[in-house]
Order: structure tokens, then sequence, then C-alpha cells
């Protein structure tokens, strides 16, 4: 196609970028050139593309209509590549925090965690009795300890629940897998350890949902396909899932997702939509969707997912939770499927902030040898039970991005910082930040050749009816991808490593909303087929990118719902290894909101007594 070549744009250098609010760079909205596609349309858009003679040329069309030929392919910059997303440790002189010693189990850890949290009272609600509130981790082992209730009820209560979510009317779709003998067995011995008077830790019997992409016995990892674990066998807990059950969580199966991580809507072919609690009728987000709908439907408190473009915090943000992305590096990624080496992540979706903080507790730390565990620096937990907001907290805005979603997102978060300000004297400090949907294209390109790279020997035996067809156009587009694709990609990294440095030299985080959209509309001619929606995919990890392709930490916490009810979300980018700031942050921003918080449409109790 070196005929059509398309001239790359001439990057200036990194260090030239004006970042200041009066800068002229210009901001660039994405433009998307791809029709919604789903059931017959899909179906034939696939077979063109996967045809040796047409095939090509599409994908040609698609990435020069869609600027990844002028904007990454064929750019021309003079930084060279960064691969990985490695970040130095550096004193970060976080304020209120407790400095952990390494060698701690998770258990220990957790304790840790929990000697950091408030005493329990109606006043960390909020200023006002909140209209309702998921059940915590704590909830449920103040009701163990004081013999109210037992982890074997609340396990026989779970799996009823599960049955009737995923039967008609409701469809939920929740989980692909879980196996009721396997976590009674589980709610046995935590209620055992409970009669005996020796808890493991607060997360003993507490239900937590595993992301099935996550290796997780006695499950297959099936990665939300039809065919992966027949080709990948899962033969032990992954390290994530090892801390979980080592501090007596009760592992209660495998969350629905996208097949492969491939999308933003949570819409699966094989295992069914995880339809949204607050609004059946509308998708809970991707990739992790079951995970974030079990928590916002009140079937766990906690549940993981792996976050490699926004697929932890998109759906927390869509179902109304709580959703954490650790740096690079700071959790163990052992035994995760490899989908996405160099910007995926476990992460964590939670009913309340200090929920998030309790199991980041029990996960962080303990890297195996090969994953770059010289790399984590010391572990700090945020003193939430000390803290009084006093520190004036100086927020990173760039209000073109920042304004660049729907209306009633605008309106909200602006009004959350309106309030932050009010409230806490928190400074908004205005910047530029160049080249935001460059970035997304060149993660785009990165993610997909991961992908691709890591499925390929496995591809060539498959039978590719298995595939859905969403997942088939996405792995022939990210199939396309060379070299000089990729290597363009990572000198882009590099550009905005550079500019994320200097934006953290203004401020101590950047603030986006987490989403450029609310929950939108489930079509039915989707569920069999699966769906190509790629303008809602764009609004959906507008602001997600630089969590994953920078490798830095992030957290959405609820902030507010839109004129149709459903969740809205506010994101907070921090520095490398700034996790305690991030969770202090979004704690403050928690006490202000959860007075508003709303009951989901459909949501189960599982500690109601009888």
């Amino acid at each position: 196609m070196s005929f059509f070549k398309t001239k790359g744009v001439v990057y200036k250098p990194a260090n030239d970028v004006d970042l200041s609010h009066s800068s002229d760079e210009f901001y660039l909205q994405a433009n998307v050139k791809a029709p919604r596609m789903a059931g017959f349309l899909v179906k034939i858009f696939a077979w063109f593309l996967e045809s040796w003679l047409f095939g090509p040329i599409l994908v040609y069309i698609l990435k020069r209509n869609n600027l990844i030929h002028k904007l990454v392919s064929f750019a021309e910059l003079e930084e060279p590549p960064v691969f990985v997303p490695i970040h130095s440790s550096e004193d970060l002189n976080e304020q209120e925090v407790k400095c952990v010693d390494s060698g701690l189990s998770p258990s220990e850890q957790v304790q840790q965690a929990m000697d950091c949290l408030p005493s329990y009272s109606k006043d960390i609600l909020g200023p006002s009795k909140p209209n309702f509130h998921r059940w915590t981790i704590m909830d449920y082992s103040r009701a163990y300890i004081s013999g109210e209730l037992t982890p074997l009820m609340v396990a026989e209560r779970f799996i009823s629940f599960i049955l009737e979510s995923s039967s008609p009317p409701l469809r939920m779709a929740f989980f692909i897998n879980y196996n009721a003998e396997d976590i009674l067995r589980q709610a046995t011995e935590s209620t055992h350890r409970y009669e005996r008077g020796v808890p493991i830790s607060a997360l003993d019997g507490v239900p937590i949902a595993i992301k099935d992409e996550i290796d997780c016995l006695p499950y297959p990892t099936t990665g939300g396909t039809k065919w992966l674990h027949k080709v990948r066998s899962c033969t032990d807990d992954a390290c994530c899932v090892k801390h979980l059950r080592s501090c007596g969580a009760i592992i209660v199966g495998k969350t629905n997702m996208h097949e492969l991580g491939a999308g933003t809507s949570g819409i699966n072919p094989h295992y069914g939509v995880t339809r949204n609690p607050y609004d059946r009728s509308k998708v809970s987000g991707g990739s992790s969707s079951g995970s974030a709908a079990v928590v916002s439907a009140g079937l766990c408190p906690v549940a993981l997912g792996v976050d490699g473009g926004g697929s932890v915090r998109m759906p927390a943000a869509l179902c109304g939770v709580v959703g954490l992305k650790p740096t690079f590096g700071r959790v163990p990624h052992s035994g995760v499927v490899p989908l996405n080496w160099t910007v995926g992540m476990v992460g964590i979706l939670s009913a309340t902030v200090e929920d998030a903080l309790i199991v980041y507790a029990a996960l962080s730390g303990q890297l195996p040898s090969h994953q770059h565990a010289t790399l984590s620096p010391k572990i700090n937990f945020p003193l939430l039970k000390s803290s009084n907001n006093s520190s004036k907290i100086k927020l990173a805005k760039y209000g073109k991005w920042f304004n660049d979603c729907s209306d009633d997102i605008k309106l909200c978060c602006t009004h959350a910082l309106n309030q932050l300000h009010k409230l806490y004297g928190w400074e908004t400090v205005e910047v530029t930040m160049p080249e935001i949907e460059v970035m997304r294209l060149a993660h785009y390109l990165t993610i997909g050749s991961e992908c691709t790279a890591s499925i390929s020997s496995h591809l060539e035996k498959l039978d590719i009816s298995e595939l859905g067809w969403d997942a088939r156009v996405a792995l022939c587009v990210y199939g396309s991808f060379n070299s000089q694709d990729y290597l363009n990609a990572q000198r882009i990294r590099n550009r905005q490593m550079q500019f994320h440095k200097k934006i953290f030299t203004m401020a101590d985080v950047i603030v986006t909303p987490t989403t450029g959209v609310t929950a939108y509309p489930i079509i039915d001619d989707a569920l069999e087929s699966g769906e190509l929606d790629y303008i809602n995919g764009a609004a959906l990890v507008r602001y997600q990118i630089a969590g994953n392709f920078l490798g830095l930490p992030a957290v959405t916490v609820p902030v507010g719902y839109d004129k149709l009810g459903l969740p809205i979300g506010l994101q907070f980018i921090g520095r490398p290894w700034s996790e305690a700031s991030l969770i202090q942050i979004a704690f403050a921003v928690q006490a202000l909101c959860i007075s508003e918080y709303r009951k989901p449409e459909v949501f189960y109790d599982l500690l109601k007594k009888d």
C-alpha cells in the first residue's frame, strides 16, 4: 500500500512542548470513522476482513481514516522507544501515611491497613445519613464476630442469589463459572475458624469474585472465550488469588468479561451480556464487566479485575463503585492471562474506598522473583482515621479534555470539584496535556500487538467459529500492526511519560471524569454476535489510557448520576507508587458524595437479618 502512504505528523521534541494553561497545543478530539455494527452486518464485515483479497485493503482504510497512519505509524519523532513503563523508586514525601515493613504476610498487611481505618461510626459515612450503602468488609467481619451470621449462611444466600440473578427475567450474566460445592467448603472452614475465635483476618469469610482472566482453582480460565482454557490449562492460583486465600477470603467464582478483553461494553456472545445493576437494559462496561456488576449488585464487597485499557475503572464508573488500578509492578501479575504484558495490571473493584485499601493491602508486595521485584518501593498505607483533609491538594486539570464528555458528566464532575475546593480548599491547576488522542491510538496499537503476540500460536490451530464475531474483527486489525507501528507507539509512550512527569511538578494528581459517556443501551442484535461500537468505545476509554500506557496508578470514585439515574465517576491519576495518596483523596471524595448514593435496580442483601 506504499503508493497510498499517508504523510505522518512531525512532532517537536517533548522538551519543547508547552504544558502551561496558555499553551497553543491543539486538542484533537477522537473522530472515530467506524459505524456501529452487530448481527448480520458484523458477520459480513468480519468475512471481508478475513478475506486475503479484501482484508488488507479494508484494514488499511480503517487505519488511515482513523488517523493511525498519520499520528502514529508514519509519524516523525526524535524520542527513543520505551517498551515497559517502569518507574524508579523515589521519595514521594506522602503525608499522613503508615510505612509498612517489608516481609509481612498478606494477612499481616491487612491488619496494618485495618489500623489505618476510622473507628466505626455513622460519622464516617458523611455529613448526613446515606440513602443507601453497600455492605463492606468490616460489616461482614463484625457480623461474623458477633455471631449474627456465619460465612456458611452468607454463602448459602450467595448461591441462591446467583441462581436468581442468572435466570429469567433478570439474566444478569454476572459469572462465567462458579462452584457451589467449593464455595460451601470454603465457607464451612471459615465458619469453624470463627467458632474457634481464630479468624485469619478481616477478610476471613468475605466473598470475593475473580475476573475470568485470572487463574483460580478449581475453575478453568477462559478469558471470556470458548477455547482458551482448552489450550492453556489452569494449574494453580494466580499470585493475587493466593494472597486473598491466605487471608481467609471465600473465592466465589469467575466473573464474566468481554471476550479476550477486546472491548469496552461487556457484551459477550458466549456467556451472555453482563447487565448494569442500575438499569438492566444498559451495558456494564468492560472488560471487567462481571466484577463491577457483582459489587454494584451487593453480591460481593470486592472483586478483582484486570485493567489493560481502563478495564477496571471504566466498568466501576458505569456501575457506581470504586475502581483502583495500582502502579505497574506494584501487585503480582503472575497467573494472569498474558494478553497485555506492558499495559495490564490486576485491579480492585469495591463497595467503598476502605474496602479497596484492605484488599490492596492483601495484594501489594511480595512480587515473584521474575516480576520486576526490585522496582517496587516501600509500601505506604493512608491514615484514613487521622485524616482531616487539611492538606491542600493540587489537582491538574486540562479543561478541553475534561469537558470532552456528555453534559451530565461535565456538570456532575465540575460540581464535585467545586465542592472539594469549598470544603477542603483543594486547588485546581489548569494545564495542557498534549497529544491525548495520539496516546489513545498508540495504546491501541500496543495492546492489540501484545494480545496478538500472546495468542498467535493458538490462533493457528483454532477453529475460527469458536471466536465471537466482534473478537474476530478486533484480531484482524490487531494482526495488521507491524514493527514500525509498534516502535512508534513506544516512542509516543516515552513522550507521554515525559509530559506527565512535568505535570506532576505542577500538581499532586491529575483529575478527569472517568468516562466520556454513561452506560449506553444494550441492543438485541448484539446478543449473539457481539458488537462493534468504536464511537462509544472511544468515549469510554477517553480518560483511561495514561494509567495503562504509562503505568500510573489511578482510582475512580462515584460522584453522582445522570438524568437517567446512571452512575458517574470522577478519576484521579497519581504519580508512580502514590497509591496511598490516591486512596486518601478518594476517601475524601467518597465522604463528600456518599450521602447521595442510590440503590441499584438489581441489589442483593447478603447480611440481611432474618
